[in-house]
């Protein structure tokens, strides 16, 4: 049977991915001096308020040798390592450094190209397939849809994680920032980077150009959109029902971001997300 392997942009831990039969590496986070592993050694919660007491983060793909591990526990199985995009994390290449060092022509190294919830997705349906059995080349031909038809949207509030980690420029930061408006970035078409989308005065002119795009993206209730947060229940919900009202045969998911990317998106951040839906 293939064994699925992938990290914790799926914002699965080690147990609950082990649980639906995948093999998670996490990310780690560095914060006071001290770093962790996210899930394993540090909750959001716990990272929240480390953050609140004034200390900045840091984050890193998992080592080589983590991933190389992961590899070594099934020497006789054919491995697919969903990793989440390259170009937002070195953890794709991390898995292929692994591969190579390993010699090995049972591991194949793919790039979703996203992350978060339809990250999850792909894993959750590359595991059943497994179980199912379904080998690594059948499996890896029923992600290509999913890896070719996602897009992600991320609603930052502190524009200040965004500019350390390089992902907004000085100038637009300052300038959302003193103006208090929502800056809404896009995941690029070859999911290496994100830009700015939109510049709006409200949140719900945030979410309309966000809806609109989706629809000019072509998603339907073919579709599942998920939203990943550190925000407030209250945010959440009006995110929920304007996508349920824009979309309402859709499939809404929502999921607690990790702390890896709270230090990308920085506290009260929020990603809308949509990825095609494959058949079994």
């Amino acid at each position: 049977m293939a064994k699925i392997v992938s990290d914790t942009s799926t914002l699965y831990s080690i147990s609950e991915g082990a649980k639906n039969n995948i093999s998670i590496n996490p990310l780690n986070v560095t914060i006071n001096n001290k770093t962790y592993l996210e899930f394993e050694e540090i909750s959001p919660k716990e990272f929240l308020g480390i953050i609140n007491e004034g200390h900045l983060p840091t984050s890193s793909q998992p080592s080589i040798g983590r991933v190389l591990e992961s590899y070594e526990q099934y020497k006789d199985e054919e491995i697919i390592n969903i990793a989440m995009a390259d170009g937002l994390s070195g953890t794709y290449q991390s898995g292929v450094m692994a591969k190579t060092q390993l010699e090995r022509d049972n591991i194949h190294v793919i790039n979703s190209t996203t992350l978060c919830g339809p990250h999850r997705y792909m894993v959750d349906k590359a595991a059943k397939w497994a179980e199912e059995g379904l080998n690594a080349e059948q499996i890896i031909e029923k992600l290509q849809p999913m890896i070719n038809n996602n897009m992600s949207f991320l609603i930052p509030q502190d524009f200040d994680y965004l500019k350390r980690g390089g992902r907004i420029n000085k100038t637009a930061a300052s300038l959302g920032g003193l103006l208090k408006l929502n800056i809404v970035l896009i995941q690029s078409e070859d999911g290496k980077s994100l830009s700015k989308f939109a510049l709006t005065r409200t949140y719900k002119k945030a979410l309309a150009a966000i809806c609109d795009k989706f629809k000019e993206f072509g998603v339907n209730e073919k579709y599942q959109l998920s939203i990943s947060h550190v925000t407030t229940d209250k945010q959440v919900k009006e995110t929920v029902d304007y996508l349920a009202k824009e979309f309402p045969n859709t499939e809404i998911v929502v999921w607690d971001l990790s702390p890896a990317f709270i230090t990308q998106g920085g506290p009260g951040c929020l990603a809308i997300q949509a990825v095609l839906k494959v058949e079994d």
